[in-house]
């Protein structure tokens, strides 16, 4: 069903692994050996060493997640639009199981996908050459002892029996027609932004935002610009953040 499923879309192929240890790092290491792995799709039943950002472990027993990365081919694009990718990525994600669950998902940003305050997703970007490699790790049928985190939750603690092939060929379906619109517009667009302000829970609250290095950012997320980076108001001035770790202190005003 799910090789089916990607005919006519963005992706070329679809491999499933019974287990490994990053699928991320498995496409990574394939462009690294010259493959052309655009279109790419790997998938693993268990993903033993699974990486969120800045190195953390994010891992669950068998057939409980969809663990999953796909190359997006950016050479139409400029590098200042490849940051849309994780975000498009998340915005899928939430528009799809609102979609076929009725779950009111919103997007922090950068890259979680939050359910009442709990991640239900998260998302990795790494570049390997000319293409993007997107890892997506989405919590299906975990019980609340077998969370790779604390703070998480599940599809089925949200009382949601999801099949994962189904919810795999759906994700893959928006997945490709957000990406041909991406690349259409090199880059965002002003519906692909409007549609990412729709489901942020960041934007408009006090953030804290934690930098690489240790410096500190206090402020209201006010928007996402062109290039994916969150803009923050701090006293009136506006500033830019890339990477770092978001706190949501409370609602603005």
């Amino acid at each position: 069903m799910l090789r089916a499923s990607i005919t006519g879309t963005e992706w070329r192929r679809v491999d499933v692994v019974e287990e490994t240890g990053s699928t991320n790092a498995d496409l990574v290491a394939r462009a690294g050996r010259g493959e052309d792995i655009a279109g790419a799709v790997l998938l693993a039943e268990h993903q033993t060493a699974g990486r969120g950002r800045h190195g953390r472990s994010w891992s669950a027993p068998p057939r409980t997640q969809i663990s999953m990365s796909f190359a997006v081919d950016t050479t139409d694009v400029p590098a200042d639009g490849w940051g849309w990718l994780p975000l498009l990525t998340g915005l899928v994600v939430c528009r799809t199981v609102r979609q076929h669950y009725g779950v009111d998902a919103t997007l922090k940003w950068p890259n979680d996908v939050l359910v009442g305050g709990g991640k239900l997703a998260g998302i990795l970007a790494e570049v390997a050459g000319s293409v993007v490699v997107i890892g997506l790790g989405l919590n299906v049928s975990l019980d609340p002892d077998e969370l790779p985190d604390p703070n998480a939750v599940s599809l089925t603690m949200l009382q949601h029996d999801a099949d994962r092939t189904e919810l795999t060929a759906a994700l893959l379906d928006a997945l490709s027609e957000r990406v041909r619109q991406w690349r259409a517009a090199h880059g965002v667009d002003g519906p692909l932004a409007a549609d990412y302000r729709s489901v942020s829970s960041t934007i408009g609250t006090q953030v804290r935002a934690l930098l690489p290095g240790g410096d500190e950012i206090v402020g209201i997320a006010t928007g996402i610009d062109d290039s994916g980076r969150l803009v923050i108001d701090r006293d009136g001035t506006l500033v830019t953040v890339s990477a770092g770790d978001i706190t949501h202190l409370r609602p603005a005003g």
